[in-house]
């Protein structure tokens, strides 16, 4: 019975990593299925988004919502507003000059959080932070609940957004066919910045979410590493195929430390990421893709 429980622990703790891992290989997708960029700063936005959310809570003292919705705002925003100055201008231009450009955006960002906010970690308190829940004697901390509760809510809120609304229906028209969307009168530029906006505004909520689990610091965007990994394992361009590849990296992380000898739990995700490539190079939930001309 113990060892049923402490592996039962080890999996919701991989499961909340894993949806931190899922909300950031979510940013990825949306971004490559709409403009086929890959942007490889989108972990530097979470670290942003972390600490718009450690300066209007910690430093301001606004209420935890207040704050935390804020913040998604203004990242929301920032994100937008890099998309229509900046990223906008390489749409076209050969996929390696995309590359060095987000890599290039993320050492940037880096530098001016730690200009701004120091280099040491800082966090801010929360709700849940060093509560726990007990479930038949199973004890989980309400940061993790808050992780798995808060990534089901933003999934059914995305699905919504994309299924039933106007705008939703044209970010998804637009990410399948420019031309066909401009012809129908859709505005393709300001739905990419759009786009840009919500997976700025996503990876920020990981980044809060993430903050009662690892304190906040400038090298906190690394993470995204691990969620491209996650967004390869489950189809690069499939939105539950990210969720579902954040979760199993999250999962074997947690066993791998557990049961394995020190530094398998370091390499766990490139492993898992190498043998689905083997297996299923496609992913596990890939999709076919005509070529958007």
């Amino acid at each position: 019975m113990e060892d049923a429980a402490r592996l039962l622990q080890l999996v919701v703790n991989g499961a909340a990593a894993g949806c931190i891992y899922g909300l950031i290989a979510l940013g990825f997708v949306l971004i490559y299925k709409a403009t086929e960029m890959v942007n490889f700063a989108q972990g530097d936005i979470m670290m942003l988004g972390g600490f718009f959310a450690f300066a209007l809570i910690a430093h301001w003292g606004l209420p935890y919502w207040i704050g935390a919705l804020l913040a998604i705002a203004l990242t929301a925003a920032f994100g937008y507003a890099l998309d229509a100055v900046l990223l906008r201008r390489v749409i076209g231009q050969p996929q390696f000059a995309v590359v060095m450009l987000t890599l290039g955006l993320g050492f940037i960002f880096r530098a001016a959080a730690g200009i701004t906010w120091g280099y040491d970690s800082v966090g801010f308190n929360t709700p849940f932070t060093n509560r726990t829940v007990n479930l038949g004697g199973l004890v989980i901390g309400q940061d993790n609940v808050s992780i798995i509760v808060g990534t089901v809510l933003l999934c059914l809120v995305l699905y919504v957004f994309f299924s039933r609304t106007r705008l939703g229906v044209a970010m998804q028209a637009s990410s399948q066919n420019q031309l066909a969307a401009y012809y129908m009168g859709i505005p393709v530029r300001r739905v990419f910045s759009l786009i840009w906006a919500i997976s700025a505004g996503v990876a920020a909520l990981a980044g809060i979410l993430l903050s009662p689990v690892s304190m906040i610091d400038v090298n906190m965007g690394f993470l995204g590493i691990k969620a491209f990994a996650a967004a390869v394992i489950g189809g690069f361009g499939s939105i539950p195929g990210a969720l579902v590849g954040g979760v199993i990296v999250g999962v074997v992380e947690q066993l791998a430390g557990y049961y394995l000898p020190a530094g398998f739990q370091e390499v766990s995700a490139n492993t898992v990421l190498l043998a689905t490539l083997f297996l299923r190079p496609q992913g596990l939930f890939a999709e076919s893709m005509g070529k958007r001309v």
